[in-house]
């Protein structure tokens, strides 16, 4: 005599079942509706964007140097971090501008100003910089107004740590996981790539005998790029895969030994009274610094097309 029937549910559970009893379902793929991703990724480009990042970076880092210098006595140090303050956060605005599409949409964003805004506070942070290391530059350039210039650069100095570190906010502010996942570091992982690029960009073109600034700012820079770089993918968990995959693991890859190899050169040049090492040093630390920034960029456009990143974490928050 046979058992009773099983309903059709509990024998589509048992075919679906090995014979040691262990579920052999596939595992499930994260979609979304119609096949659509769960973000919409970033539109942007990258080398307008993840180059407004850097250049942000460097010109705020240079602004820093240029004011140490004015207060230490190396006019020729001074001089050049001026110039690269100015032409740095000069190139950041074009390269915003041109991804906007036309320099009216940035104008646009100055006509009120939200504190809780990251783009409408970095909008008017540029306004406010920008002016001040174009007027520090040109009248060291004209060796004129001297007053006027010292004070310039005393004033750009004050905005330019938020200036090199509030890029990190305006991407952590974003749903986009790998980015947003780490708004507790990256602002000083971005604070420490401004000032290892602005120290390479003084030992690139500044003599010797002035260059002792920027040699320690390279070190304390890199330390503070390196270290929280690697807190913040430990804290990160899932979120963190990105950068250790494709293209954004071989850019971040790389901007971590020129990071740390032109430090450590930049430190032994302290020694050596010899341009080519400091040379070769500041090129690998502007380098670094870059890599960093688009592989950073890249990462979290790669989070952003796989809606494991999003799904997942939620699932644990919801879950604890």
């Amino acid at each position: 005599m046979s058992g009773p029937a099983l309903p059709r549910a509990s024998r589509r559970r048992r075919r679906r079942r090995g014979q040691d009893g262990q579920p052999v379902v596939p595992d499930a793929e994260f979609s979304s509706y119609y096949g659509l991703p769960v973000l919409n990724k970033p539109t942007w480009e990258a080398l307008d964007i993840a180059g407004y990042l850097y250049l942000g970076g460097l010109a705020g880092g240079s602004s820093l140097l240029a004011a140490g210098a004015e207060l230490t006595g190396r006019p020729v140090l001074a001089r050049r971090a001026r110039l690269g303050a100015a032409g740095a956060i000069s190139l950041s605005l074009a390269a915003l501008v041109h991804d906007l599409g036309r320099p009216a949409r940035f104008l646009n964003m100055l006509r009120v100003f939200k504190p809780t805004s990251p783009m409408s506070v970095g909008s008017w942070l540029l306004a406010g910089y920008a002016p001040l290391t174009m007027v520090a530059a040109a009248t060291d350039t004209v060796r004129r107004f001297r007053p006027l210039g010292v004070a310039a650069t005393a004033g750009a100095a004050v905005l330019a740590p938020a200036v090199a570190t509030y890029t990190a906010v305006l991407i952590a502010d974003t749903a986009v996981p790998s980015w947003h996942e780490g708004y507790r570091e990256l602002p000083f992982v971005f604070a420490g790539s401004g000032a290892s690029a602005a120290a390479g960009l003084a030992l690139l073109t500044v003599p010797w005998a002035e260059a002792g600034p920027a040699r320690r700012v390279a070190v304390l820079g890199a330390a503070l790029e390196l270290g929280y770089f690697r807190r913040q993918k430990r804290r990160m968990g899932l979120a963190a895969e990105p950068f250790e995959l494709g293209g954004a693991r071989r850019l971040l890859r790389a901007a971590e030994a020129l990071t740390a190899g032109g430090a450590a050169l930049a430190l032994l040049t302290g020694r050596v009274r010899d341009r080519r090492p400091a040379a070769v040093a500041g090129a690998a630390l502007l380098a670094g610094s870059a890599a960093l920034r688009f592989g950073v960029f890249r990462a979290g456009v790669a989070s952003a097309e796989d809606p494991k990143y999003t799904v997942v974490p939620q699932r644990e928050r919801l879950g604890r």
